[in-house]
């Protein structure tokens, strides 16, 4: 059951509610301190309070990073502010489900609850409204107004209990639960990864997720030599032929549980680097790889959502496109999509260039511009057609080549008119 969409409002810098429709590939653009960031990392924070255990609507202890508190994701940071969310789903039989919930902080009282809470299967939509009472701010249960009658409900993050729920709810019962057991898994890659320590140590425990830093990115490949004969490192070095020609990563094992990543020459067998001392570009293009590299030797059984932001960091642009490609190839062959923050323009134009070869469909490619006006961003959603021409594009973005090159042919006339 993919997410098909999901809104905010009166989040951060969004003052008004913004719907995100997911594609295959989504990618979200902007200018620097425009808003990009918020919205791809909304998702993590979201996802915190569908499979959670937490009495509190969002558990931000997870989501460590993204903000210290709750009144950071609030807009103009009240303190007695509120956030607004939602999002929806389709199922195999093609059922709607959605939910929309107002999350209002109690400054103090140093918590928040789910002040309005909106179901819905199809046109069938059930409503939960908070009551202040004696109980108002109890982290076991509240009152809360469902339709006509009045009920007292526990909520762990964003929905009642199950154990509270009431056979008048009618056809909507169990939506929660299910929302809950098939919300996609969410991963991030932030936008600064780790670089390499120079020897590892073999883990007991494996992970399917770099981490947001990839932190986590040579202990796949190092627990794949362990157990699963080198598939993973096998795969990686068949994507790194294709963005780094000439070399293949190798992981030695020097004893004492330690390995050894290097880089070794496919041209010069006495010839390698250790990853410590490889280029920038490599280090932050290398979790990108093993994540990919994973995924083709144990494809994810659930749905998947990877959010990266920039991709492109400190490659060369030649690059760029390569990476646009690998996320076309994944997204066509797993149950991954990709939620990409980016400021590259080739990695636009291959995704563009992709529709019009029919490699990719102009439905699930989903382009979104981040503008800002009176003091609050808003989405602008750009369509793209099944040539890959777009309806609308920002002035100034993405133009200034076009800029530089006719100020270098002005200056050049200027000076060849003043010497004359």
């Amino acid at each position: 059951m993919p997410l098909e969409r999901f809104s905010l409002e009166n989040y951060r810098c969004f003052k008004n509610r913004q719907e995100v429709e997911l594609g295959q590939i989504t990618v979200v653009l902007g200018k620097n301190n425009s808003g990009k960031s918020a919205v791809v990392r909304a998702l993590p924070v979201l996802a915190t309070g569908i499979r959670t255990g937490s009495s509190y609507p969002l558990d931000l202890d997870p989501a460590q990073g993204f903000a210290s508190s709750f009144t950071d994701l609030i807009h103009g940071s009240s303190p007695h502010g509120r956030i607004s969310v939602g999002f929806s789903s389709r199922t195999s039989d093609g059922r709607v489900l959605g939910a929309e919930a107002d999350i209002q902080n109690i400054a103090d009282q140093g918590t928040q609850l789910v002040s309005s809470l909106k179901l819905c299967c199809d046109s069938n939509n059930v409503d939960f409204s908070w009551i202040p009472g004696p109980d108002a701010y109890s982290s076991e249960e509240r009152t809360y107004r469902i339709g006509r009658n009045e009920k007292k409900l526990s909520f762990r993050g964003l929905f009642p209990d199950a154990s509270d729920w009431s056979d008048s709810i009618g056809e909507v019962i169990g939506i929660s639960g299910k929302m809950r057991e098939e919300f996609d898994d969410i991963r991030y890659l932030g936008p600064f990864r780790n670089g390499p320590d120079r020897f590892f140590r073999a883990s007991a425990r494996s992970s399917e997720s770099v981490g947001s830093r990839g932190e986590k990115a040579l202990g796949i490949l190092i627990a794949d030599e362990m157990r699963g004969q080198g598939r993973v490192t096998h795969e990686l070095n068949n994507l790194m032929a294709r963005m780094l020609p000439g070399w293949r990563l190798v992981v030695t094992d020097v004893g004492a549980g330690m390995y050894v990543p290097r880089l070794h020459s496919t041209r010069d067998p006495e010839l390698f680097v250790h990853l410590d001392d490889v280029g920038t570009g490599v280090v932050q293009f290398l979790p990108l790889l093993i994540q990919q590299a994973s995924d083709r030797v144990q494809p994810p059984v659930h749905p998947v959502i990877e959010i990266v932001e920039e991709p492109e960091l400190h490659l060369h642009p030649s690059a760029h496109a390569t990476i646009a490609d690998l996320y076309i190839d994944a997204a066509r062959e797993s149950n991954v999509r990709f939620l990409v923050e980016t400021h590259s323009e080739n990695f636009l134009l291959r995704l563009r260039r992709r529709v019009a070869e029919k490699q990719l469909r102009p439905e699930d490619l989903k382009i979104y511009f981040v503008e800002q006006a009176e003091g609050s961003a808003f989405l602008h959603k750009i369509e793209v057609d099944t040539l890959g021409n777009i309806d609308y594009w920002p002035t100034g973005i993405f133009s200034e080549d076009f800029e530089e090159v006719r100020a270098l042919a002005d200056a050049q006339a200027n000076r060849i008119e003043n010497a004359s």
